[in-house]
Formats: C-alpha cells, structure tokens, sequence
C-alpha cells in the first residue's frame, strides 16, 4: 500500500467540543460547573484560544492541573464594566496579560500607522485590544473591584518592559511596568515554576518576595542584588541607560543570573533571579494538558481568528534561542539555552490530530523560535548558565563550544512523517542557515531532508542585511554563509528535480543603516542571489532589545561610538523602496 493510500484510509474518532471543554468564560459556565467562585480570573489582550501556542490558555490549563478554579476573560470591553465583571471577584489574584504579542506592535507599523487587523481578534478588525493593554486592563479591573486582590501581570509585554525601557511609540524612557500599570506582582520570562509557586504562596497568605522569576515593587533597596542605575540616571544620561541594559540582558540565565534592584523615584523595583526551567518531563507534561485548539464558543459568534490557520495543527518543539540578533526579544524572554520535548511525546501530538475533523494531514509547522536548534545545547551552558562575554554566534563566528548537531532533528522529522495520518509536515518556523553550513557532519542531509520533504514551493530565511558593519550591529552572520547557503540549497533542489526557492527577511532602517547600505544590498541580491526582493520590514525598536537601545542612544553599546540612527519616516521609507524596488535581472536556477 502506497504512503498517501495508508494516510487516506486512516479512522478518526473525531471530536466535538462545547464550553464545558473549556475554562469558563461567562457566569452560566461557572453555574454549570458548580462554582460560586473562581480562584484565578485571566484577563488577556487576546481572545480566548485554547491553544498550547497562547501563553495565558497555557497558564489558564496549568493551575487547572493543579487544582484551581480557572476563569478568563479575553478581550474585555474597557468602556463599561460589562466584560469584566461577568464571573465576578477571583479568590486569589487577577492574571493580566496583553496578550500574545506586545500591544503596541500589534496595534501599530513601524511607520506608526494604525493596523486595520487583528489575527487574536474575531473576525480580524482591529478594534478589541488596547493600547498599552496591561495598563488599561488593570485600571479597569481598579475601578469596578475596589480594593481588590492581588494583580499579577505576565506575558510578553509584561516581561520586556519590567525595568525601564525605551518606549518607541511615546519615544522617551518608561519607568518599569509595574509602576505604570499598577499592579502588585510581574512574572516574567516563560515562568511556568514561579507561576505555581506564587499561586500557593497567594494561597497560603505567606511571603512571596523570594519567589524566583517574580518582580514587586520594595520601598526599600535590596543591596544584595546588583543596583542598577535609577530611572532618572537613566533619563539624565544615555549611558548609563546602557549600563542599565548590559546588567539587565546579563542577568537573564537560572544558573548564573543575580537579582537587580533599580530605583525608581522614591521606591523601587525588585528583580529576583530568574525560575528555573522546565525539564524534559515537565515540557512533555504541559504538552499534554487538555487543549481543545479552538476559539471559545462564547468568541466564535463573533467570527474566526486568523492565527488558528497557522498554530491549530502545529506542533512547538522546544522553548529557547541562542541567536541573538540584536532586534529580536526572544532570548530575553524564553531564554537562551534550548529546552526540549521528547519525541515520543511530539509524535503523540501528531497523532493526536486524527480526532478533529477539520484535520486534513498537514501539519502547518514543526519547530521552535528557531527550528533546527532542537536537540542539542552548549554542555558548558547546561552546567554554568550563558556567558556574559560572549555570544554562541555572532556576525564572526559560531563559537567553538557549540556544537552543532542536526541529527536528532532529522530524525525526529523523519519519525512525524511515519505517524499515521500525516500526509505533509511542514518546518515555517525559522531555520538558521548558517547553523546548517556549520554542522559539517548533520547539515547536508537536514537540508536534504527539509528541501524533499518539508517546504512548500519555499524555505524562508533570514538575513536581514548583507553590509558587514550593519550585520555586526545586528548581531547575524557574514553574507558569505548565505551564499555558501544558497549555492547547496539550489544544488539539492536539482538533484531532487525541485524548483523551490528561498525566501530573504530583509530589514531597512536599522541603526547604523544609510541608504548606501540599501543600494548595496539591492547591488547584492541582483548580482549574487539573483532575485529581486519583494519583501522588506522597517525596522521597528521593541522593548528589552540592544537594537532598541542603539536606536534611542544612537550609540553602539559595545564601543560606545555614535552611529547613525535614521529617524525620519519618510526616509525609512526610502530606505525599504530602494531594496524592493522591481529591475530587470538574468534570473538563476531556484532564486
């Protein structure tokens, strides 16, 4: 029997779901489960998707597990207090979030211009989530619970801008979120151990302030921690918000991280070291908490979410990257060494899509931050946390402890094919190239097997720039990896008598970026990747990024230098049209 004959003759027990599948939402679901009460209320920017992939359903499962009485409210109405008060006061704590991306770069461009849609939001208009949503959504809790229980903020927004932080779209310093938005307590990073931990500590009414991965609000220092400069030496003197960030980027590892006390008008804000992470064991754990990978009835009437086209039917490897490009949050946030699921437990996930009826054998992704990070880590790093002199790559070199190992990926691909029911499993996430031309043992037959199995029509890559200086600034490779790239993907796309082609992320605007440097980079993608980019991202300065800070600072926070930071809208315009502007070109094989 023929591969896609076994695959079409699979027998799924398909399943259907209703609210009782889900946490409660509205005040009759509470009523049906027999609660008058529930423990924990979470509010998010988002509506409720009951998704691995969505950081608060993850959260929400989680305490389900160990025993509390869950509700959520996504995408509450901030007008009235209609939406917030429909399941009534929690018994512990308020968990706000805003949602699965930071609300101000979901709402705006990199230009500042408005975004129309929503992928989070029914129906896709962008009219639910808030500016600045963290904040809001604990005003509006303050002001229809007066003196209410603790409010504990996570998530990505709450997690980049914990200490003071540049502020792209008010362009000026911001004092840590906590001090903002008013709430009482920030779990940052992943948290999934100071999550339970201070759920009992809140529960038990004793002293949560040693809880790792927590930050509070103190009036007096903790002189034990590393004192990192105020808010207003920060204001004061653009250096010193430098210092600010080298401490705070250093200080993000369980194993090596210490405490930051920063002082913030007459308080001050307490870091304490980061949570451990998730072992093995409790990666598979949580996967295998009861998702119904679906939009809420409650939501549903209100039309589809986007984002369901790409998460319902993927699966997330592993939590990490080591990258380290200077413009991304990611390290800072999930961290920077790889935690992994085990492969028996990923396969059982692929299987497990057979019960839904919509399930049609693709599997839209099977990755992480970066996919072929999965399977292997730094053994220096597992056992002393990351360096803070230098990076696992840079625009230089891969360092030599690293070794990279695509081994157990392949693998591990090979194995999702062979799951009954999988007609196609696709890799979106992406793919570091140069982790590949690097890997002189694995790197051939990973890339073998992504360019014959797992891309469809496309791979993506990203290399953002090709001038030295700016990939340096940036904090990726050199663009001779690219090229070394391109020539072997374009070698096993003939030798499997494929015509796919890669796909270049490309950055304009970017500090130390003139528009030199653009016409450059379009010289280059003409004359040696032989294409015409089509598609180009204004650089935008996000919170907890060096990128962010070199743009605020307009200084290289390694030498210090001034450097150029092109401010000007138009001319960030400018910068993005010179490199996807359409020319005549001799087109090669697969570019």
């Amino acid at each position: 029997m023929s591969r896609r004959s076994k695959n079409n003759q699979t027998k799924r027990n398909t399943v259907e779901f209703s609210e009782k599948d889900f946490l409660p939402t509205t005040k009759a679901e509470m009523d049906a489960l027999g609660w008058d009460k529930c423990d924990v209320i979470l509010v998010s920017g988002d509506a409720y998707i009951d998704s691995p992939f969505i950081g608060v359903a993850m959260v929400g499962r989680m305490l389900e597990r160990l025993g509390y009485r869950v509700g959520m409210i996504g995408q509450p109405d901030i007008n009235s207090g209609v939406d917030i008060k429909r399941l009534g006061e929690p018994r512990l704590y308020w968990g706000v979030s805003g949602g699965s991306v930071d609300s101000m770069v979901s709402n705006y461009t990199a230009t500042k211009k408005f975004r129309n849609t929503d992928d989070y939001t029914p129906g896709g208009k962008n009219d639910k989530r808030p500016d600045r949503a963290l904040s809001v959504y604990c005003n509006l809790i303050r002001r229809y619970f007066k003196g209410t229980v603790p409010l504990v903020i996570g998530g990505i927004e709450a997690s980049l801008r914990r200490v003071s932080h540049y502020d792209y779209w008010q362009n000026k310093l911001k004092k840590p979120i906590l001090f903002d938005s008013k709430a009482d307590i920030l779990i940052y990073g992943m948290g999934e151990i100071a999550l339970e931990e201070l759920t009992r500590a809140i529960e038990e009414a004793s002293d949560y302030t040693h809880i790792r991965g927590v930050c509070y609000i103190s009036k007096e220092p903790k002189y034990e921690y590393i004192q990192l400069p105020s808010h207003q030496e920060c204001v004061d003197d653009k250096e010193r918000y430098i210092d600010l960030f080298d401490d705070f980027y250093d200080n993000n590892d369980p194993i090596s991280a210490r405490g930051l006390c920063q002082k913030v008008d007459d308080r001050y804000l307490i870091q304490n070291p980061p949570c451990d992470y998730l072992n093995q064991e409790e990666m598979d754990a949580n996967s295998n908490l009861p998702f119904t990978r679906e939009l809420h009835p409650y939501y549903r009437k209100f039309g589809k979410v986007k984002c369901l086209e790409t998460i319902k039917f993927s699966i997330m490897t592993h939590h990490g990257c080591w990258g380290e490009c200077n413009f991304c949050a990611i390290g800072v946030h999930q961290g920077r060494t790889i935690r992994t699921r085990t492969e028996a437990n990923i396969l059982e996930e692929a299987k497990e899509f057979n019960k839904y009826k919509d399930y049609k054998g693709i599997i839209s992704d099977v990755g992480g931050p970066t996919a072929n990070m999965y399977g292997y880590e730094c053994v220096k790093k597992l056992k002393k946390g990351t360096c803070d002199d230098i990076r696992c790559v840079d625009a230089e070199r891969l360092c030599k402890v690293m070794h990279v190992n695509h081994e157990r990926n392949i693998n591990l691909l090979r194995k999702v094919r062979e799951v009954e029911g999988v007609r196609k499993a696709f890799v979106a996430s992406g793919v570091r190239y140069d982790l590949i031309t690097a890997d002189k043992k694995h790197g051939y037959s990973y890339l073998k097997e992504m360019v014959e199995h797992h891309i469809s029509g496309q791979m993506k890559v990203a290399p953002e720039h090709t001038q030295q200086h700016v990939l340096e600034l940036m904090g990726k490779p050199g663009k001779g990896t690219l090229v070394d790239f391109k020539k072997l993907y374009d070698r096993l796309n003939r030798e499997s008598g494929k015509n796919q082609f890669l796909t270049y992320y490309l950055i304009a605007a970017h500090p130390g970026c003139e528009e030199k440097d653009m016409h450059e980079l379009k010289r280059f993608t003409t004359d040696e990747l032989k294409m015409n980019p089509e598609q180009a991202q204004v650089f935008t300065p996000t919170p907890s990024t060096y990128s962010a800070v070199m743009y605020y600072t307009e200084l290289d926070p390694k030498s210090r230098k001034k450097i150029f930071v092109e401010k000007d809208t138009k001319r960030k315009e400018k910068q993005k049209q010179i490199v996807v502007a359409k020319e005549c070109f001799k087109s090669g094989f697969a570019s």
